[in-house]
């Protein structure tokens, strides 16, 4: 099973932000100790060039990307301070889901160790999230001519606004976001189709919800490619997250979403969304669950 890892591209963050990065690193060296992946299976990506980027976003704002101008709010907005790694590593994550996504169409599932950067839309960055990797991904697979009708099921805790904006108003695209209603960002962008949940939402109730949208996002007419944001965070133990899922709910999450999508005959690109556990083993138990079933499937295609 090959995925695509960017963990060298660390940067240095305060204490209250390194969770988002360190996480990745952590989660390549369990998949590499659990023999889920072969050294040789993680690969790195190359960075996505900046005209590339100008198909999802705008060109101004990734000028202030790209020099380090950010204004202040939109660094406030962002969560992180700008730097070069950051950049880099931004940069390589969008290729990454590039690269996935085109392994997906190969062989019926793949997965990016990291992605899912769905609240930057076409004109901000916000929320942790840069360069919005799954919009990206659709427009090189479609210039590409290789899949044109995309689906992205988005199940982190946060609803998809930046997604939403990029490709809600697209008729080849069906955006499905499940999360918790009261919740980051309070101004929401609407998707396709969105399903809040109420605080404190549990196994049993999410499984039923997420099985009732799948079925409303399915009946549409077949989907060439379908992207999956696998979040950690509606864990109960998540520090930002309002749901309450077990660690064994989220992995029939996750094996509910890949078996529906593949039943539908539809590749599955997963990404890994956000998580945001105080203790990062708890994030990795989540993430490196979902790369269990992806893996599975993988060697039952």
């Amino acid at each position: 099973m090959y995925v695509w890892a960017h963990d060298r591209w660390s940067f240095p963050l305060p204490p209250q932000h390194r969770y988002p990065v360190t996480k990745h690193r952590a989660l390549r060296e369990r998949l590499l100790a659990t023999r889920v992946c072969a050294p040789e299976e993680i690969q790195e990506a190359a960075a996505a060039s900046w005209s590339s980027l100008t198909r999802v976003h705008d060109p101004a704002l990734l000028g202030r990307i790209r020099r380090g101008q950010l204004t202040v709010r939109e660094e406030r907005g962002l969560g992180l301070p700008w730097s070069m790694q950051l950049v880099e590593r931004g940069r390589r994550v969008a290729a990454g889901t590039v690269l996935a996504a085109r392994e997906a169409l190969r062989v019926g599932v793949a997965m990016n160790l990291g992605g899912g950067s769905h609240h930057a839309g076409r004109d901000f960055a916000r929320g942790y999230c840069l360069f919005n990797d799954v919009a990206y991904a659709v427009g090189v697979l479609r210039e590409a001519g290789v899949a044109s009708r995309a689906l992205v099921v988005d199940c982190d805790v946060h609803q998809g606004d930046g997604t939403a904006q990029l490709l809600g108003p697209d008729r080849q695209a069906f955006t499905l976001s499940l999360h918790g209603a009261r919740n980051y960002p309070l101004q929401r962008i609407a998707s396709d189709l969105d399903v809040d949940l109420p605080r404190g939402t549990t196994d049993a109730d999410y499984l039923a919800a997420l099985d009732r949208a799948l079925a409303t996002a399915l009946a549409a007419d077949g989907y060439d490619i379908a992207f999956y944001l696998a979040g950690a965070d509606p864990w109960a133990g998540d520090r930002l997250g309002s749901l309450a899922l077990t660690k064994a709910g989220l992995r029939r999450r996750d094996a509910l979403v890949l078996d529906a999508l593949r039943a539908a005959g539809t590749p599955v690109c997963v990404v890994l969304a956000g998580g945001y556990a105080p203790d990062i083993d708890d994030i990795v138990d989540i993430h490196a669950a979902t790369a269990g079933e992806v893996a599975a499937r993988v060697a039952a295609a």
